[in-house]
């Protein structure tokens, strides 16, 4: 179970920290600093260095994270206010970046070969909203791992 929980803790920090980094830090400085063409390619790379990783985080968790309810608590039904919460935003979020990599990312890698920057500019919108309302439910989430034992049962 340890491990189990290690490999969990590890795959949320690489996604949601991977998260704040893009939304925080990388997407205000590329917006001020690049013009279309030039940010817009740059996140296409980027997503398309971090999504990869995201897939593996997402499939950690969901491994990690069943195996743990099952094993360590019997299953769904015996399972805590709060480990019943984190299942259902963890599932939020893994909907939303499917959602985000199939739909908006693919869109932006097609408007950015074909150069249609105005184009890649929606599609990218569309990206920072959803990935800022992921970022937001990690880190909700986070609390709720944090300190959900402490929430009445």
């Amino acid at each position: 179970m340890s491990i189990a929980l290690s490999l969990h803790v590890l795959s949320v920090v690489v996604w949601v920290g991977g998260m704040f980094f893009a939304y925080m830090v990388l997407r205000p400085v590329a917006a001020i600093r690049l013009d279309a063409p030039r940010r817009l390619t740059l996140w296409a790379g980027v997503f398309s260095q971090f999504f990869p990783w995201v897939f593996l985080a997402v499939g950690l968790i969901l491994a990690t994270g069943f195996l743990m309810l099952v094993k360590g608590f019997g299953g769904i039904r015996y399972a805590s206010i709060d480990l019943q919460l984190m299942l259902g935003t963890g599932i939020v979020m893994m909907l939303i970046f499917f959602h985000v990599y199939f739909a908006p990312f693919q869109r932006l890698k097609r408007a950015v070969s074909a150069e249609d920057w105005s184009a890649g500019s929606r599609h990218l919108a569309q990206i920072r909203t959803l990935v800022g309302i992921n970022l937001i439910l990690g880190l909700l989430t986070i609390v709720i791992a944090a300190g959900g034992r402490y929430l009445p049962n």
